[in-house]
């Protein structure tokens, strides 16, 4: 008689969950596409517990399987199968990543719907377990709450002002990589350098000193562990397909887990050594001119643990050491990985269009001088250099798109998006869209920012490079006053073109980076 209940448990336990799977798999997914289509939305077909896994990474395959012309037409590469099922169903279709429904927004009145007008319907979806591993559970990926208050605490770092404070320090980061560069060059003044590379080393010293201020040497040991944590994660989120091999105890694994724990280990302590020096110093710091100073993002997060700890706020508002790990965390891996793309892209489209590097060297050398580091006077002059940064974000954004999940049934351009849908924002389609961008849309065109960020498309939402809303990337102050910085000393020291070894070969690796790197030839001035 035991035995038999058993078995009655164990058979209802196995009909419980294979309902329950072919519910998650197969009938809720057929139920959202009959949906979608009665209100005019299709796309391609869904199939079993794939969804259009295959289609996609067979599209993605053939793409990123040979270089490009010297073209900027780089969204059938890019997102190919955005390139792809556009022509067939539109701007607006529904295409599936596994049983995750995820329906094209290109249209930028729905975008601003999405993004400004009814963003309290909207939440940014949930980092994958090894995408988070990299960024941090901090800004990037927290929501609610806890976002808005960490946001306003961490915001001020990257004000302008405070920034413009900091540009002394860029300036000598740069100076020592082109004084590297000067060394390694020929008797004829000419060297090869793999720019990608060197950009990212300037990236994390820059916001080295930014996160950490006075602790820059505690914090460059701490970052450089990250970095090669970054490696191991990034070779396991490609090999993602493989459930759970990111808890498979490898030995490359291993490593990644022993470096986790080390950053912990090493910012926890920092952070401890920083509240002491605070305490120690509290009244000579009171007495520093904070005009001289610029605030770094431990001081800042450590301040507000500090009150939060003394006043009466709210467990969602409180400030804990953990959380301060996790910011530093995804600052560096946003603020390293954003600027370094935004150098290597405009030194490459600087290196293809030199018509445009001799006007802004021009400009460099009438505001600057020849040889005189720009100051935080001279960089707002550099109009041409910033028209060049925002055509480049245009045509190389970081991130090529973005995705929001619906928190609710919502309305949206007339068609009701069921809860826990998620939206697609292709931002690369979306910025080279000729309907908004005119019939050069593929073109490296700068003049057509002379008028302004707002007026350069046909609609003020049509250019995202750093997002939109409340969640725009609070470091691209950082990131512009950087590039212009560093393209400007560089045009005062150099010429370049791109070696004969270059492959034009923009690809996807989280953010968008040069497959095969951005080898450019340098002759001294």
């Amino acid at each position: 008689m035991g035995d038999l209940w058993l078995l009655i448990i164990i058979s209802y336990f196995l009909v419980f969950f294979t309902l329950k799977f072919l519910f998650h798999y197969w009938f809720l997914p057929r139920r959202i596409e009959n949906h979608f289509h009665k209100q005019g939305i299709k796309g391609p077909k869904y199939h079993f517990f794939l969804g259009n896994v295959k289609e996609l990474a067979n599209l993605m395959l053939k793409a990123s399987s040979q270089s490009m012309p010297l073209s900027h037409n780089i969204l059938p590469r890019v997102l190919s199968f955005y390139h792809h099922w556009k022509k067939i169903y539109g701007g607006s279709f529904l295409v599936w990543f596994g049983p995750t429904a995820r329906l094209t927004i290109a249209d930028p009145v729905l975008i601003r719907d999405i993004y400004i007008t009814k963003s309290e319907y909207f939440e940014k979806n949930e980092s994958p377990p090894l995408v988070k591993k990299l960024e941090g559970d901090g800004l990037l990926s927290l929501k609610g709450e806890k976002w808005a208050h960490h946001r306003k605490i961490i915001t001020p770092t990257f004000h302008l002002q405070n920034l413009k404070l900091m540009i002394p320090v860029m300036a000598r980061s740069v100076g020592k990589m082109l004084e590297e560069w000067c060394k390694m060059t020929s008797m004829e003044g000419k060297v090869e350098i793999e720019v990608s590379e060197w950009f990212q080393n300037l990236a994390e010293d820059v916001i080295t000193h930014t996160a950490f201020g006075s602790s820059y040497e505690d914090g460059r040991a701490i970052f450089q562990l990250q970095s090669q944590q970054m490696v191991y994660a990034t070779e396991a989120y490609q090999k993602v397909f493989i459930p759970g091999y990111r808890f498979i105890p490898t030995k490359k694994n291993r490593i990644s887990w022993r470096l986790d724990k080390e950053i912990r280990k090493s910012l926890l302590k920092l952070i401890d050594q920083r509240k002491k020096n605070s305490s120690d110093n509290n009244s000579s710091s009171s007495q520093m001119s904070e005009k001289n100073c610029p605030n770094d993002l431990l001081e800042l997060m450590i301040k507000a643990s500090s009150c939060c700890c003394s006043s009466s706020s709210s467990s969602s508002n409180s400030i804990t050491a953990n959380d301060i790990v996790e910011e530093c965390k995804a600052i560096f891996f946003a603020g390293k990985h954003t600027t370094s793309n935004l150098l290597t892209w405009t030194t490459i489209l600087l290196a293809m269009h030199t018509q445009w590097q001799e006007v802004a060297r021009e400009e460099v050398l009438s505001v600057c001088g020849s040889r005189d580091t720009p100051t935080k006077d001279h960089l707002p002059k550099l109009k041409t250099l910033g028209l060049i940064l925002n055509e480049t974000l245009r045509l190389y954004p970081p991130a090529v798109a973005a995705i929001r999940r619906a928190k609710t049934d919502v309305e949206l351009g007339g068609v009701i998006i069921p809860k826990g849908t998620e939206l697609l924002i292709p931002i690369i389609a979306v910025h080279h869209d000729q309907e908004l961008w005119g019939h050069d849309a593929n073109e490296f065109n700068p003049i057509r920012f002379a008028k302004g960020l707002g007026h350069a498309a046909r609609h003020p939402m049509a250019y995202m490079p750093f997002g939109l809303g409340s969640r725009r990337c609070v470091g691209q102050n950082l990131a512009i006053l950087e590039a212009k910085l560093a393209i400007a000393m560089i045009l005062q020291r150099f010429s370049f073109d791109l070696a004969p070894k270059y492959e034009h070969a923009p690809t996807v690796q989280m953010l968008l980076h040069p497959q095969y790197g951005a080898p450019i030839v340098f002759q001294k001035l």
